[in-house]
């Protein structure tokens, strides 16, 4: 089973602010804009209107909520929301 976050980035901030490179190395993270999540398989996923910057980020279950602390704590994350993939 898959987590993927819904991320939505402040105005102004990049992918690369959201996670570290050890983080990502360490999870195996896919970070996809909403167009390479659907060049990947992922469907059903529409961002919220107005809101900036989507950013997916799929992981395995386990590491759900290492990504999940991390987005609380970053300031280049506006607002997330995490769905389960089966």
């Amino acid at each position: 089973m898959l987590a993927v976050f819904e991320v939505y980035l402040v105005r102004g901030k990049t992918t690369e602010e959201i996670l570290s490179a050890e983080i990502i190395k360490e999870t195996s993270a896919q970070v996809m804009t909403i167009d390479e999540a659907k060049k990947v398989g992922f469907a059903g996923l529409e961002p919220m209107e107005g809101v900036g910057e989507v950013r997916l980020i799929a992981v395995a279950q386990r590491d759900a909520p290492w990504i999940h602390r991390t987005l609380e704590g970053s300031s280049a994350v506006a607002s997330f929301r995490m769905h389960e993939v089966g």
